[in-house]
């Protein structure tokens, strides 16, 4: 029976300083090496056959401090920007309690909490959704119905789209859902990719 593992990726220096970060190229702060390397020492013991991470540098490094505390020294990584966070459009680089200042609470909330409703020159969870599953489907659901261990390092809202399809949530429960930095999500799934068991490692 195949596993599939979920790892959002460790503390970014953004996340640090309460930015919206989105497509912006950020690195890991410390903790967020520190949170990277605590999943991967979760992880050492789990075979691995392919690895999943979107094209941002925060999720890459995620995974390769990961794969190094890993017992399979060779685990071939796929790099596509169909996994990346959600675009935050006119709201990336701009800390969050300034926006709340400027745009109010309210509007905020909307922008951050809502399904359909993107930020202007944004996404909002229904378009990265419509990316990130027609490429789940095509690329990661067929190893694991060969019964291959899949591993997916990505971002808060590129994992909340999957992770909603996975556990067939609606929209209102998983804009409530908090995906913990750097914490492995293990789904154990029968032959026809139904979830047996899952829980954070």
């Amino acid at each position: 029976m195949p596993n599939l593992v979920l790892v959002r990726h460790g503390q970014s220096a953004w996340n640090l300083e309460n930015k919206f970060t989105g497509w912006i190229d950020v690195d890991l702060s410390p903790k967020g090496e520190e949170e990277a390397k605590e999943a991967g020492i979760k992880l050492k013991d789990m075979e691995f056959d392919i690895a999943f991470t979107s094209a941002l540098m925060r999720a890459q490094r995620t995974l390769e401090i990961i794969l190094k505390e890993n017992k399979k020294l060779i685990t071939p990584v796929v790099k596509d920007k169909a996994l990346n966070e959600r675009m935050y459009g006119d709201l990336q680089g701009l800390n969050k309690d300034e926006c709340r200042t400027k745009y109010g609470d309210d509007q905020v909330k909307i922008w951050r909490r809502s399904y359909d409703v993107p930020p202007p020159g944004g996404e909002a969870l229904l378009q990265t959704a419509e990316r990130v599953l027609p490429y789940y489907h095509d690329k990661i659901e067929p190893l694991l119905k060969e019964g291959k261990n899949v591993l997916v390092a990505a971002h808060g809202n590129s994992l909340r789209a999957l992770i909603m399809f996975l556990e067939k949530m609606t929209p209102e429960q998983i804009l409530e859902y908090e995906i913990p930095t750097g914490t492995p999500r293990l789904y154990k799934l029968d032959g026809n990719l139904n979830v047996l068991n899952v829980a954070y490692l």
